[in-house]
């Protein structure tokens, strides 16, 4: 697949807008994972209930949600830089206040503001890199792509390092690092083109009319719940210390990077897309069921091995959200983004729950469950995503300045 076969020279010779927006990048996504293994602690440290904790991800998900219709909108009136550099300082302030948190309500609301910084960094880093990259946009997409591998796999460990000290520690981590961030795009960040169309607040609403857009939307919601409820409920299921815990979902997350980067573009040119999304949900599901009634070594294999599945589908179901409507770029993964970013604000706050109203096994059920109606959305509306599930080469994002809180 071309777009990941750009030489090890031209990703590496880039400007320092590039490394300067691709770090950036790592810190950004490092903050998805970084409470994950100190949850237990901050529980513990709030005298808060599993289910309390678990709104941290909740209310970050949920406000990255409603952001992917505001991303647009403010990015092609002010421009990529300044768009980055206002979602940067939103986390710089966000992550430093839940790190001075008193109650877990407090956490919880500044995670919300945290997760508006996010969505406007995130969402259009991509298109910043992608037009200040040397090399062709394969080279700049491969190197973003690589900075969320990186940066899942490294918010764990960062978590479980810091974390050991105290909780409160991985946020004012967060906060340094990006205020690093913030500097190092103020300085060598110029501003990029803005795009010739204004985005509107419903543009993304209406890309969702598209019947290949909005089954890939609803698929990737299911999905994403499965995703979540790995990521958010797991780390009290092995109940285990910060370093081991940081250690399971470091090794989960190299495991997203590699299949992400390396193996996802291999499988979908021989067997193509939609059989590749489909197993790789049946296979999820089948290991979040095991998972769910293992033993403690068992949910710790079948943990890291998520992580396979993970970086699989979501590479997948980013190419299919980018290619398979008419809709420009931005508007079609802002639309896509705002479906299925709410349930990994739902996941969290079910998981656990669901536990209180059952039992342990329950959770993992219901996400092997999700797993599969995400792969049958695949398997009925096949006919509505064939266009780009067809194409052995993914149509990424290049000039048209996508937008993508993408994988």
């Amino acid at each position: 697949m071309d777009t990941f076969d750009a030489g090890a020279g031209s990703i590496l010779r880039q400007p320092k807008a590039v490394w300067a927006t691709a770090g950036a990048s790592v810190v950004a996504f490092m903050g998805i994972g970084l409470v994950d293994p100190i949850l237990p602690s901050i529980a513990q440290g709030l005298h808060a209930t599993a289910g309390q904790v678990s709104l941290l991800f909740t209310s970050y998900f949920l406000i990255t949600a409603l952001a992917m219709l505001l991303t647009g909108f403010v990015s092609s009136r002010v421009g990529g830089r300044k768009t980055l550099l206002l979602g940067l300082a939103f986390v710089v302030v966000f992550a430093a206040l839940a790190g001075t948190s008193g109650s877990v309500g407090q956490l919880v609301g500044f995670r919300a503001g945290w997760g508006l910084g996010n969505a406007l960094f995130v969402s259009t880093a991509l298109a910043v890199i992608v037009g200040a990259a040397a090399g062709g946009s394969a080279a700049a997409i491969l190197l973003y792509e690589s900075a969320l591998g990186l940066g899942m796999a490294c918010g764990p460990l960062l978590g479980a390092v810091l974390g050991n000290i105290s909780w409160r520690y991985p946020f004012f981590g967060t906060a340094t690092l990006m205020a690093i961030g913030f500097l190092c795009i103020a300085a060598f960040l110029k501003e990029q083109p803005k795009p010739a169309r204004r985005t509107s607040l419903l543009d993304p609403i209406r890309a969702l009319g598209h019947g290949g857009l909005a089954s890939a939307a609803v698929s990737a919601f299911f999905y994403n719940y499965t995703f979540f409820t790995v990521l958010a409920f797991t780390p009290f299921v092995l109940n285990m210390t910060p370093y081991r815990a940081g250690a399971v979902f470091f090794a989960w997350g190299l495991l997203l990077a590699a299949f992400s980067v390396i193996v996802a573009p291999r499988m979908q040119k021989r067997f193509g897309s939609l059989k590749v999304l489909g197993a790789s949900l049946v296979l999820l599901a089948a290991d979040v069921l095991v998972l769910g009634y293992g033993d403690h070594t068992t949910a710790v294999v079948c943990t890291v091995l998520s992580g396979a599945f993970i970086g699989v589908n979501n590479t997948v179901y980013t190419e299919l959200a980018l290619g398979v409507s008419d809709s420009p770029r931005p508007v079609a993964s802002a639309g896509y983004n705002f479906v299925r970013w709410f349930a990994a604000a739902a996941a969290p706050y079910c998981a656990p729950r669901i536990e209180e109203w059952t039992d342990l096994h329950m959770p993992f059920v219901v996400a092997a469950v999700t797993a599969l109606l995400g792969a049958l959305v695949v398997v009925v509306r096949r006919s509505a995503l064939t266009d780009e599930a067809a194409e052995p080469a993914p149509r990424h994002a290049t000039e048209d300045g996508v937008g993508v809180f993408a994988n």
